[in-house]
């Protein structure tokens, strides 16, 4: 029998800090989640999501009123510049055009741009980098409202057509 095995004190014993680690590790590991949980925001639900489903009929509207009057845009990005141009057809010289670049799975990263018409009839805005993955975007003014879809990195072109 190995008697200097049982002669060292407690802290000596490599089983006790095993049984004391790994409680102890995942103790501080449920901490730190807890920690993240309430710091963090994942942005997905909205507080207000009775007013939203209201607000449901009124963008039908405005989809309806755009396929009534036929409007189609063509939109292009070059996010390396920073810019945004956008042509209406049917003439329409709308002064007051918003895009919405609503990203699918991040609220934080939503852009809303305010689009200003050059004198060649296009709309051009600023616009942030955006970061890899899906986007929806909305052109809309009070009347009507038109939608699509981009992928970037790979998409910086796109007809927006209402739903």
């Amino acid at each position: 029998m190995n008697t200097s095995t049982t002669n060292q004190p407690w802290y000596r014993q490599p089983l006790v800090w095993m049984l004391i680690v790994i409680p102890l590790s995942a103790v501080l590991g449920g901490i730190s989640m807890i920690y993240l949980a309430v710091t963090t925001d994942d942005g997905l639900v909205d507080d207000d999501y009775y007013r939203l489903g209201k607000e449901i009929n009124l963008s039908l509207e405005r989809d309806l009123e755009a396929k009534r009057l036929g409007l189609q845009a063509q939109f292009n990005i070059d996010t390396d510049k920073g810019i945004v141009l956008l042509t209406l057809n049917n003439n329409i010289q709308a002064s007051t055009l918003k895009l919405s670049l609503l990203h699918a799975t991040r609220a934080n990263h939503d852009q809303h741009i305010d689009l200003t018409l050059t004198p060649g009839g296009q709309h051009h805005g600023l616009v942030e980098k955006l970061i890899p993955g899906k986007w929806y975007v909305q052109l809309h003014t009070q009347e009507w409202r038109l939608s699509g879809e981009l992928q970037s990195p790979n998409q910086n072109s796109l007809v927006l057509i209402p739903k």
